[in-house]
Formats: C-alpha cells, sequence, structure tokens
C-alpha cells in the first residue's frame, strides 16, 4: 500500500506530502570521527519514508509501522528525564531547534534495521528535520539539520554520539567529512561501484549490541588519554611524528591498547585521504586493498572485532572471516561502525554476487547479506 494511503487509513485525512531518509554506511575512518578526524561516508539505499500533514494542534504524532504511536506534545522544549533513550526524546529534540513548529502527523515506514549499524535514529531524526523543514518553511543546509539531529541524540535522547552518521543521512551520496573543524568540512566524491563491477553489501552478524556499551565507552576513553599525554584534548590536535618520537613514554603512560588504538586512529586519517584519491582517480582495486587495510587496522589496533574476552562466541569475527572465504581473494570486506557486533560490510564482484549471497546466507542465515547501492537525493 502507498504510504499516503497508509497515512490516511492511520489519520484520515490526506497529504501529498511524502518526504525519504537514507540509511548510512561507513566507507572508511573507523572510529576516528569522535576524535575530529576524518570520514568517507555513503548513505545507501535502505530508506526511511514518511507521509506527513500539519495538524496546527502544537502535538507532533508520529505513527511508525512496527511501533505505533508516539505523540509529543510541543508545550514543553527541554529535555524530559521521563524520555530519555526513547524515540520522544528525538522528536521532542529535533522540534526544539525550529521554533516555528506547531505540530504534524506523520507515518514512518522504515527499510533501514534498527540496531543494524547503519543509523536508523540517525536517518529518524533528519527525517522528522525534513518533515518540519518542509511543513513550516524553516529550512537549512544538511550539514545545520545533522548537527540539528545530533543535538536531539546528545541532548535529549542522552546518547553521546558523533556526527558522522546524521551527516551522511542528511547529504546523501558518499562524502569525505573532515571533523576538525567546528562545522564539519565536507567533500562529496561521485562513484558508482555497481557501474564498476561491485556491490556493496552489508552483512549482518547477527550479533547483539546490548551489554557492549562499555567496550564502545573505552574506545575513545583511552584515545583521549593519549592525547591528554600531550596536553590535547583529541588525537587531531596532535602531531603524528612527535606521537611516533614518544611512543615509549606514551605506552608507559596510556597503556599498550591505548597506544595501538591511536596508531589505527593515525593511519586511519591518513587512509581516509588516500581512499579519497583513489576513488576520484578511479584507481578501483588500489580502493579495495585499502578497504582490506582498513579492516586489518580496525581488527589488530584499534580491537573492535571480537569483545574481550569472548572465547566461544566471536560472531563478528567469524562473519567477517566467512565473507573472505567465499569472496576467495577478490574484492574487500571490513568491520563497519563501532563493532563488536552488528554490521560488516563486502564489496562483491558482480559476476560473484549470486553465490556469495547463497554461499554466506546458508553459513549466516538466509538473509545476512544485503546487497545495496549508494543513494542520493534528487
Amino acid at each position: 500500500m502507498d504510504i499516503k494511503e497508509l497515512f490516511f487509513k492511520q489519520f484520515g485525512e490526506t497529504t501529498d506530502k511524502e518526504y525519504i531518509v537514507y540509511g548510512r554506511a561507513e566507507l572508511a575512518g573507523n572510529h576516528t570521527d569522535h576524535q575530529h578526524g576524518l570520514v568517507i561516508a555513503a548513505a545507501i539505499d535502505l530508506p526511511m519514508r514518511a507521509a506527513a500533514r500539519a495538524n496546527g494542534t502544537d502535538t507532533i504524532n508520529v505513527f511508525s509501522e512496527g511501533y505505533g504511536m508516539i505523540s509529543v506534545k510541543l508545550d514543553v522544549l527541554h529535555p524530559l528525564n521521563r524520555e530519555k533513550n526513547t524515540t520522544a526524546a528525538l522528536i521532542r529534540g529535533m522540534a526544539s531547534k525550529y521554533r516555528a513548529v506547531s505540530g504534524f502527523d506523520a507515518y514512518v515506514v522504515s527499510e533501514v534495521p534498527k540496531g543494524s549499524g547503519l543509523s536508523s535514529s540517525a536517518a529518524f531524526e533528519v527525517l522528522i528535520g525534513r518533515i518540519i523543514e518542509d511543513l513550516f518553511d524553516c529550512k537549512t543546509d544538511p550539514t545545520t539539520l545533522a548537527m540539528h539531529a545530533q543535538y536531539a541524540e546528545n541532548v535529549f535522547f542522552g546518547k553521546p554520539c558523533g556526527l558522522m552518521d546524521q551527516m551522511a543521512c542528511s547529504y546523501g551520496g558518499i562524502i569525505k567529512i573532515d571533523f576538525s573543524n567546528p562545522i564539519p568540512l565536507v567533500e562529496r566524491i561521485e562513484y558508482d561501484f555497481k557501474e564498476k563491477g561491485y556491490t556493496l553489501c552489508i552483512i549482518d552478524s547477527h550479533t547483539d549490541h546490548s551489554g557492549l556499551t562499555e567496550l564502545y565507552a573505552e574506545i575513545p576513553e583511552e584515545l583521549t588519554k593519549v592525547s591528554n599525554y600531550f596536553y590535547k584534548d583529541n588525537l587531531s590536535q596532535v602531531d603524528k611524528r612527535r606521537f611516533s618520537n614518544q611512543l615509549v613514554q606514551v605506552r608507559e603512560y596510556a597503556g599498550d591498547r591505548a597506544t595501538m588504538r591511536a596508531m589505527h586512529v593515525f593511519d586511519e586519517n591518513f587512509r581516509v585521504g588516500q581512499m579519497t584519491a583513489m576513488l576520484k582517480e578511479d584507481r578501483l582495486s588500489d580502493y579495495l586493498s585499502a578497504v582490506n587495510k582498513s579492516g586489518d587496522s580496525s581488527w589488530m589496533y584499534l580491537q573492535n572485532v571480537i569483545p574481550a574476552g569472548a572465547v566461544e562466541h566471536q560472531g563478528l569475527a567469524f562473519a567477517i572471516i566467512t565473507s573472505k572465504f567465499y569472496l576467495k581473494g577478490r574484492g574487500a570486506c571490513r568491520v563497519m561502525g563501532g563493532g563488536f557486533a552488528g554490521m560488516l560490510q563486502a564489496y562483491v564482484p558482480n559476476d560473484m554476487l549470486d553465490d556469495f549471497i547463497k554461499c554466506v546466507d546458508k553459513v549466516l542465515g538466509k538473509g545476512s547479506v544485503i546487497p545495496t547501492n549508494v543513494a542520493k537525493y534528487n
């Protein structure tokens, strides 16, 4: 059924307003964003859609398939403790950035799997922002919209996320992001992997992120400890040569794992620059080699593939090895996003895509491999 028909069925009103936001995939720059580093990210064709209509009631009503109705009254536009970690907090947070909002109804359908590492929360925030900007004539630019979305998630929802997810969802296509400036610098990259013979696949390792918050938090904590050795707030402010020259002292101060994680960040930031040039110069084989190096660095130095102490259950690592096995030395594969659980990505040659999906799905479970394309907005 058409989403506007679903809207009518739910709210009893018609609308001609339809919106779309895409999920995102991190292509390079694993855990560099929170160190004010460099990232390549892409919107992928797993959309979140909405139909909406202003209602003039000072209440936002969002019906989301699979989750039901959420209503947020706009008489309060500050964070509420009772709403922490809820969708209502994201809605209220977005509304707080646009003072002209007077309420609307929306019906939302999503193909972005929740908790998948494809940024369903960022897509939802940006979607709500797009609706508000259109219905109430307060359009901003993609960076401002992304920053509003991050604010909603940080301050209202209570999750200290970076800005990469929201930027990728807001811009669409492939972008390089430089987070060293307070207002991130964005460079668009035009490239079509499928046209060049490869399909970007997102692969579900069927491992759960719950209970891993401490492991995620340890990464920025340890990297901050390294930067603090140099009296800096983050690694983007630390000169790599000073880091290399004082490696012994850094290791003694911060510990082995923190030091290796910092090595990853320095190398990964450099790699993002290389990979940007490779795509612009159509050096795909070099790019794919760099993807594998990025994945190896995340596994060996950043250490965000196997949760500390895990022996019997190493689902993400197993999924990566399985994918590499069936790639048979072709393409590329790496962890994506936070790591420890969730999703990975693989660049699969088009001529072996069907067999790859069949083989990996047989091992990991049907539907584990999700072929995607880079998605752009009109």
